[in-house]
């Protein structure tokens, strides 16, 4: 039988028997594994190269043969004939034999410029055609022709189009072992670095799906009985123990769902009571039942909105009892707020906050939103029990959230209002740290650093005798933040003194009064007021002042000797007034007092006004007036007002009994008293009357500091 590849036209030894080769190779290796074992592997892989060579053999002789029929016709076609001879028997030793390198490189061009000739790619019908022709060829007789070798393969030689399967040998697989070709992968893997063709696509397996048990509605029900019995037991756990079986055996009844809500709600926990009646709500979306559950049990939550939202699925209609709850629970959040907004009243807004609270679930937390409002209202409240109060409700808040930012604003204004003005700086800062857009935070902070530089300015006024520039500035300081009551009581205080300075009693009475409104329980407004009063001529209503103070506070500091001090200054007004005959004030130094005595003995001596007994009478009483004042010693007397003191008085009176006679005299601080005879009690700083003492006339005592 001739050979199938006969019909070629060229001369040249087709690449095909390389192809031959390695697919006979491929062969061996495919039979291995049908084979199943080494040895068999082996013998088929010999078996197979024998085949191959024959064949191959066969194959080169036929294509001799037809060039030796035209060999006559041109020279060049005969020499290519004897070459081909040559190269056959071996004589053709010119040539060197290729190298191993050389021929992995055609291999690696032909496999670039074939790759749609793999067995895979050819299509079903050509690969049977060359099944028969292998299966034919296989049969013919086999010449004596060596097989030709992949290094006798020259690099130059054309690779045809079309590449015919070795007889006999299987077509190529895409799995399995991979081919190698002296060494190197070739199927599926590199050639010297070039990669094969792709496999054609595969699916992988997918994953066993997980059967699902089938659902037991009678063990289910079972479950379901149980757990009835356990709640109407009030055995609330294991009233859910049996519901929970039950909604293992049948997952797809939302009755059971609904049912271990309700016994979740009876034991106050209420978040798994509304997952569980949002799952049910999925199952069945138009259950009545479900639906009032769970409006019941977002209002227990304190979210009365979204409960008005499902009583508004429900069908026929909820009830207006059934709504009642959640309304109402909305209205008093409402009122608050609205209170709280136009800032009418701190107490309003919590016994609104109260009554929504009232609709709370047993041991439900309110909500923070709730809690919020709780703060702010006690923040309008102003006192000092309800700033502390505000104090608690921020540090519950950070307990939850320390990077709570209103919770952060919330204690720092609290802290503000009390005065703490540097701690309140740090907690507006750290919750600008965790929302650096936090308006409120910014606002705050600003309003507090603002305050501060003004209260430096107006001390420094204040220090240096500039009395009206320290009231220019704290009136400006009023303007800042006038909610702030705790504050604006400090700065009122702070100016009515100015004004005592400025001997202004009537505007220091009213900024006192404007203080105690504020802070009724600032007790160093109403003893600023006392002193204002006293100095503006009324010293028995200071004293009146200085005793209910000491009344309403006993352990007030200094209160006992205030009012002592006050009594005094009310027998001082009521003696002769030496500053006021003589027309100066009680700090005049003598050089005033000099001249005011010569400009009034001058208008009133009696030889100016002869016959005049009044005129003699004012003209006595300049010239004591003269006499005391400018006489250091009795001048001192005056002042401390030892002059009332009747004879024989002496130290009666004092704490303890210090001897002498008792009652109806004044009594003298031994403090007073040494002060009187050390220069101590007002020297040249006159007379008047101070409250806790020192400070060289300075109200705010030692060091003058009007801020605390």
């Amino acid at each position: 039988m001739p050979s199938i590849f006969s019909r070629k036209k060229s001369n040249t030894p087709a690449p095909t028997t390389a192809k031959t080769t390695r697919e006979a190779s491929e062969r061996g290796n495919l039979e291995h594994q049908f084979a199943g074992g080494k040895g068999s592997g082996e013998l088929y892989r010999r078996e197979s190269t024998e085949q191959s060579s024959t064949a191959a053999s066969s194959i080169f002789s036929t294509n001799t043969a037809a060039s030796s029929k035209s060999a006559s016709s041109s020279p060049e076609k005969k020499s290519r004939t004897s070459f081909v001879k040559d190269r056959e028997s071996g004589k053709d030793k010119s040539r060197p034999k290729p190298s191993k390198r050389n021929s992995k490189s055609f291999i690696s061009k032909s496999r670039r410029q074939s790759e749609d000739l793999h067995p895979l790619n050819l299509p079903p019908d050509e690969l049977r055609r060359l099944s028969r022709l292998s299966a034919a060829s296989m049969s013919s007789p086999q010449g004596d022709s060596s097989p030709i070798e992949y290094d006798e393969m020259d690099e130059g030689t054309p690779v045809p189009q079309q590449q015919a399967q070795t007889p006999g040998a299987f077509p190529q697989s895409n799995g399995g072992n991979a081919e190698h070709v002296n060494g190197e992968h070739v199927n599926g893997s590199e050639v010297n670095g070039e990669d094969g063709p792709a496999p054609p696509p595969h699916t992988s397996p997918s994953p066993p799906q997980q059967q699902v048990p089938e659902p037991d509605p009678v063990l289910a029900e079972k479950c379901k009985e149980a757990g009835n019995k356990c709640y109407k037991a009030k055995q609330y756990d294991q009233a859910i123990e049996e519901y929970t079986k039950a909604i293992e055996a049948d997952p797809r009844a939302a009755t059971y769902l609904s049912n271990r809500a309700a016994a979740f709600m009876a034991a106050s926990q209420f978040i798994m009571a509304l997952d569980d009646c949002k799952l049910a709500d999925e199952l069945e979306p138009d259950n009545p039942k479900v639906l009032h559950r769970m409006a019941k049990i977002y209002t227990s939550l304190g979210r009365p909105q979204e409960a008005l939202m499902v009583y508004d699925r429900i069908q026929p209609p909820a009830s207006a009892k059934d709504k009642a709850p959640a309304l109402q629970m909305q209205s008093h959040i409402a009122q608050a707020e609205e209170t709280l907004k136009t800032g009418t009243s701190g107490s309003m807004a919590l016994h609104a906050i109260d009554q929504a609270e009232r609709g709370l679930g047993y041991l439900v937390q309110p909500p923070r939103k709730w809690r919020l409002l709780r703060g702010e209202a006690y923040l309008k409240l102003g006192n000092v029990n309800s700033l502390g109060d505000a104090q608690s409700v921020a540090m519950s808040l950070l307990r939850s959230n320390n990077a709570d930012p209103d919770a952060l604003v919330l204690r720092g204004r609290a802290l503000y209002a009390q005065g703490e003005n540097e701690k309140a700086i740090q907690h507006f800062r750290q919750a600008l740290a965790c929302d650096p857009d936090f308006r409120d935070a910014v606002k705050y902070l600003r309003m507090v650093q603002k305050l501060d530089r003004m209260k430096e300015e107006g001390n420094a006024h204040f220090k240096a005798g500039r009395y009206q520039r320290a009231v220019d500035v704290y009136t400006t300081a009023l303007d800042v933040d006038p909610l702030n009551r705790s504050t604006n009581s400090k700065i009122l205080n702070n100016r009515a003194m100015c004004y005592s300075k400025l001997k202004q009693w009537t505007n220091a009475i009213d900024d006192c009064d404007k203080a105690i409104k504020f802070d009724p329980t600032y007790t160093k407004a109403r003893k600023t007021r006392a002193k204002a009063l006293g100095e503006g001529g009324d010293w028995d209503e200071a004293i009146r002042a200085l005793k209910s103070i000491a009344e309403e506070n006993p352990e007030e500091p200094n209160i006992a000797k205030d009012i002592r001090n006050a009594e005094l200054e009310l027998k001082k007004s009521k003696r002769k007034d030496h500053y006021k005959t003589l027309g100066i004030e009680k700090d005049a130094d003598d050089n005033q007092i000099k001249r005011a005595y010569r400009k009034l003995a001058v208008v009133h001596h009696p030889d100016k006004n002869p016959g005049d007994a009044e005129a003699e009478h004012r003209f006595k009483e300049i010239q004591e007036a003269h006499e005391t004042l400018i006489d250091p010693e009795k001048r001192q007397r005056y002042d401390s007002g030892v002059d009332l003191m009747e004879p024989g008085e002496g130290m009666s009176g004092f704490p303890g009994g210090m001897g002498g006679m008792g009652g109806g005299g004044v009594q003298i601080d031994p403090e007073m008293l040494f002060n009187m005879m050390n220069g101590g009690g007002g020297g040249r700083g006159g007379g008047g009357f101070n409250f806790g003492g020192g400070g060289g006339g300075n109200p705010f005592g030692g060091g003058g500091h009007p801020f605390h």
